[in-house]
């Protein structure tokens, strides 16, 4: 049996890992976001398919079995088209999502579903730390209005910073006292990021330790397929298919 890995997240390096150690036929697929992604132990392909229809060609003439979607957890347009691609072709699929972040005691969080939602919560003249993602910066021009806005990314950019503010980079992973550091030097009032859930959640414990309020966008709506939570049992789904 023959895996597409829709790659790009940690939870995919390790389920690549786990994949390699097994044998298991498969080629993973980056979207080509970052400039030097962490390499995969396992087949992998680089750049976007060019739309829905080569994709679709791209699992026929590539003879996959199943497609297993570890892509970020607000990746919506990739694993919508994959998931309506392996139902036409009649492909399990299966999307590995990992838990959303839970508040613990002390954190200031407010939670919405949209970018509106959050530009209603987030006063004039605040310092905001955007960690959304370089991708997405485009969709707050609503909230750089009568704000200064700071957006980090991995890799250096000759492109101007669309809005009052500007870039911070940084490569991950990012530990407390670095956040700490950051959001004192900046002088933020506001972190915002979207619940994306893993391990990197070291920003939103710095906020909590200096106090400083939260705003996290909601995840999209679940796909309706086989969904796990970890590398380990989305290998066990794979097993369970191969039998």
């Amino acid at each position: 049996m023959k895996t597409l890995l829709l790659a790009g997240t940690s939870d995919a390096q390790a389920l690549a890992g786990l994949m390699a150690n097994e044998g298991v036929d498969a080629v993973a697929s980056l979207a080509g976001v970052t400039d030097a992604p962490r390499g995969l132990p396992i087949k992998t392909r680089r750049g976007g398919f060019g739309g829905e229809d080569a994709q679709e060609r791209f699992l026929k003439d590539g003879e996959f079995d199943a497609v297993v979607d570890a892509t970020h957890p607000f990746a919506t347009q990739i694993s919508n088209r994959s998931l309506t691609i392996a139902e036409r072709l009649g492909l399990p699929y299966l999307r590995l999502l990992r838990p959303a972040w839970q508040p613990q005691d002390g954190d200031l969080w407010r939670s919405g579903a949209t970018e509106k939602d959050i530009v209603k919560m987030i006063p004039k003249g605040a310092r905001v730390f955007l960690a959304t993602g370089a991708q997405s910066i485009g969709q707050w021009s609503g909230l750089a209005k009568g704000r200064t806005l700071f957006c980090r990314r991995v890799d250096r950019t000759d492109d101007p910073f669309p809005y009052e503010g500007g870039w911070i980079i940084g490569q991950p992973p990012f530990v407390l006292a670095y956040e700490m550091r950051l959001l004192k030097t900046y002088a933020i009032d506001w972190v915002v990021s979207k619940n994306s859930g893993g391990p990197t959640r070291a920003k939103l414990d710095a906020a909590r330790a200096l106090n400083i309020p939260v705003a996290l966008q909601e995840r999209p709506e679940r796909l309706d397929c086989d969904h796990v939570e970890t590398p380990k049992d989305a290998l066990a789904w794979l097993k369970k298919l191969s039998a």
